[in-house]
């Protein structure tokens, strides 16, 4: 039986898995999904090690950049974002199994988000700058949108959030949120952004989607704002990497 699975820690709230071994059991496919919570990244390849036949992984956080130099290959587009979530292993009689890194993130968002893009939304602030956050500005950029960063400390290039102004929001029509505040169960909490400043001309999407709607996008709606939470975009990075691992 073929195995799949998820590396990253914690690993308590996982999609994946649920998603997965329903999908194996209705279409009556022989594989498994299991879970590899890893409290370091050095673990890594005793998961390879210990699972003969495992096929396919994909990778959350902390690992999506962390996981990189146990790789022996990226596809093109994901050695230009720097952040891995699937993993395809190639496995060749008594050799080493070949690990080639992709990211279903940037396809994932790009299809979630692309609908509701309109004339007027030619510039994006990305709260964070993880893993995801890495996908969601290639995506943006692919899709012609200028995108910029936003981070707790100053760094080269960024944004702080002491300097958010509205000045600086009414430019930026796009808003996506890549950090976990507002993850349940933590629901009262939002990134401290000047909300004040959206009109209706904004699109808040946040990546996140537990809860459904998050007080990031409640604040953002409150101000006549489109908004939409990562669900979508979880389920269709999920079509993605089943496709990576089949061809």
């Amino acid at each position: 039986m073929q195995k799949y699975g998820l590396v990253g820690y914690p690993l308590k709230h996982s999609f994946s898995i649920g998603y997965f071994n329903e999908k194996f059991s209705s279409e009556k496919i022989e594989a498994e999904y299991i879970n590899f919570e890893i409290p370091d990244i050095n673990n890594f390849p005793e998961i390879i090690e210990a699972n003969p036949n495992l096929h396919g992984l994909n990778v959350t956080i902390p690992y999506k950049e962390k996981v990189i130099p146990f790789l022996d290959e990226l596809d093109k587009q994901t050695a230009a974002i720097g952040a891995v979530n699937v993993i395809k292993i190639i496995r060749n009689k008594g050799g080493k199994p070949k690990l080639i890194g992709y990211n279903s993130d940037i396809i994932g968002f790009t299809q979630s988000i692309q609908p509701l893009l309109q004339s007027h939304h030619k510039k994006a602030l990305i709260l964070g700058t993880g893993g995801a956050s890495k996908a969601v500005f290639h995506g943006l950029k692919n899709l012609g949108i200028e995108a910029k960063f936003v981070s707790r400390t100053a760094r080269f290039g960024m944004l702080t959030y002491e300097e958010l102004n509205a000045e600086i929001i009414k430019e930026y029509t796009v808003i996506v949120n890549c950090t976990p505040v507002g993850m349940y169960p933590k629901v009262d909490a939002c990134p401290d952004i000047p909300y004040e400043a959206i009109t209706s001309e904004h699109l808040l999407y946040d990546l996140l989607y537990n809860p459904n709607i998050t007080l990031f996008m409640k604040k953002g709606e409150a101000k006549g704002a489109v908004t939409k939470n990562g669900l979508e975009m979880l389920l269709l990075q999920a079509f993605a990497a089943w496709e990576i691992w089949q061809k």
